[in-house]
């Protein structure tokens, strides 16, 4: 197994694809993958013999090109016209993204007011995950967005206890309805909005319009060719998976300078991400090399 084969494997596994089972099923899969993994890996070691032909990568952001990335209206931590832009994409039943949430908090302690995290969902678990999908953006429009955020992850994922966006069929029988339409739905997001003081009604009904905020935030990201959560643009520049905070430092570190260049020869600092990074970043992905 090569090294390029290698950090493939090790990258598929800090990051969960889209699945639309159960998420103990999924993290069960996950650990047996690493498993899997690691034996290969003692069987034939980095430089070992020659493995099965690997499968056509498919199109992904490259590490080293700006991507155009817009950030209008999502909620965000940090200044709104900080040096450096780190746009999250992320699930909450992705177990990954929820072992990131440390790195995330590291990197705000070290770059303080250089640095602006902003969240973009991309639910790979639509059953267990889009309800909490719905209820951080709408907690976002009455100012609560990072409070909502820690209630899922610790009081929702932490002890396996995420709204089912699907309930009972409607009278007669059909397609499931969604929590979110039904009135006595979505039962722990809502009563994480009590907790949280919000207006219910209105949380509520946010909820249902936030769908199509989500649905944008997906759609952008899958035309960048994103699939897995976490991942990551750090002012344009892709990072995939739950990866050590060392290396978003460096990534940042690099942007930071460039952008300081940029600030000193003119660009308003407030306008820097906009015009550097949106309007000049590539639009699309290339397909890789054959």
């Amino acid at each position: 197994m090569n090294k390029l084969a290698l950090a493939t494997l090790l990258a598929a596994v800090a990051a969960c694809q889209p699945d639309t089972k159960n998420l103990e099923r999924k993290v069960d899969q996950i650990a047996q993958d690493q498993r899997k993994i690691m034996e290969l890996i003692n069987q034939r070691g980095v430089g070992g013999a020659a493995a099965q032909p690997a499968r056509p990568a498919r199109p992904e952001p490259a590490r080293d090109k700006t991507y155009s990335v817009p950030v209008d209206n999502d909620p965000f931590d940090g200044p709104a016209d900080a040096k450096v832009t780190l746009v999250k994409a992320y699930d909450y039943a992705c177990p990954y993204c929820e072992k990131v949430r440390p790195t995330m908090a590291e990197l705000h302690k070290k770059y303080g007011n250089d640095l602006r995290v902003v969240y973009k969902q991309l639910v790979v678990h639509p059953r267990n995950a889009m309800a909490a999908a719905l209820a951080f953006c709408a907690a976002s429009r009455q100012g609560k967005h990072k409070d909502m955020d820690r209630l899922i992850w610790d009081k929702g994922f932490n002890v396996r206890q995420m709204d089912n966006s699907d309930v009972a069929p409607a009278e007669g029988g059909g397609q499931p309805q969604k929590c979110w339409d039904t009135p006595d739905g979505c039962k722990n997001v809502v009563s994480y909005a009590q907790e949280l003081q919000l207006d219910i009604p209105k949380f509520k009904a946010d909820m249902k319009d936030c769908q199509g905020v989500v649905n944008a935030d997906q759609k952008h990201l899958q035309a960048l060719m994103v699939a897995a959560t976490p991942a990551f643009f750090v002012n344009g520049r892709y990072i995939s998976g739950a990866m050590p905070a060392e290396n978003f430092m460096s990534v940042i570190d690099e942007e930071l300078k460039k952008a300081n260049e940029k600030i000193a020869q003119g660009t308003p600092q407030a306008k820097y991400y906009q015009t550097w990074v949106v309007e000049k970043g590539l639009k699309s992905v290339e397909p890789p090399k054959q």
